[in-house]
């Protein structure tokens, strides 16, 4: 059994390569032209949404995908956790000392940002590998994609991007201490079903970049926890 340590460590380069990515980005933001950015800005949309299709179709049953995603977004609606996200945001935006351009960006960044590196293929099967065997290889690469994903989106939408490490660890930390107890419970059917309603969220959260919609991506994020034992329900059928 690996120890806790190499269990998290993918979790924990993950955080510091947004750290340093946003960071990045933040001082090459005066640099970059507006335009720049906002063209930068389509094509990770667009790229987004490509991968949550590409995501969708790993779904061995699309009753799992609508039950758990309309579930979670009676959930996530009710608790308004988009809302609190975007509260979130708003109290460290207060904290830190920040322009009256860089405010009004501040939340959407650190909302934006937090589920772009939070909800897809790679961060649910890269906690669970690490979770259950301590295979990180797919968070490494996930965290270098990131790295430059924070780049952009830090140039882009400002400091908010930077606070969004925090939510990535409490995230992804969350999902490998839960692997860690519920190995057992996860099987290849579950986590197939889990990537495929996580990527309907990310093709959502592209569709927000790109600026075609305005969804409250956040409160679908309950219908992950309801998608283990939607499965479950499924296989006793």
């Amino acid at each position: 059994m690996p120890d806790i340590l190499t269990n998290f460590s993918g979790v924990l380069v993950n955080v510091l390569t947004v750290l340093i990515g946003s960071t990045l980005g933040l001082l090459l933001k005066k640099q970059i032209p507006e335009k720049l950015t906002s063209a930068v800005m389509t094509a990770i949309g667009l790229c987004t949404v490509a991968i949550g299709v590409t995501g969708v179709i790993k779904g061995q049953n699309q009753l799992v995908m609508i039950i758990s995603l309309v579930l979670g977004t009676i959930v996530g609606t009710l608790i308004d956790l988009d809302g609190k996200l975007t509260k979130i945001g708003d109290r460290l935006q207060k904290k830190s000392k920040n322009s009256e351009n860089e405010k009004s960006t501040f939340s959407q960044g650190f909302v934006t940002a937090s589920l772009l590196f939070c909800v897809g293929a790679m961060t649910i099967v890269g906690s669970m590998n690490a979770g259950i065997s301590g295979d990180n290889q797919m968070l490494y690469t996930k965290s270098v994609l990131d790295l430059i994903s924070s780049t952009m989106l830090g140039a882009s939408l400002g400091i908010g991007v930077l606070f969004s490490s925090a939510f990535v660890l409490a995230f992804q930390g969350g999902l490998v201490a839960l692997s860690m107890a519920l190995g057992s419970f996860l099987n290849d059917f579950a986590v197939a079903e889990l990537i495929c309603a996580g990527s309907v969220m990310i093709i959502a959260l592209g569709l927000n970049l790109i600026g075609i919609t305005k969804i409250k991506v956040a409160n679908l994020l309950p219908g992950l926890i309801f998608v283990p034992f939607v499965c479950k329900i499924m296989e006793l059928f």
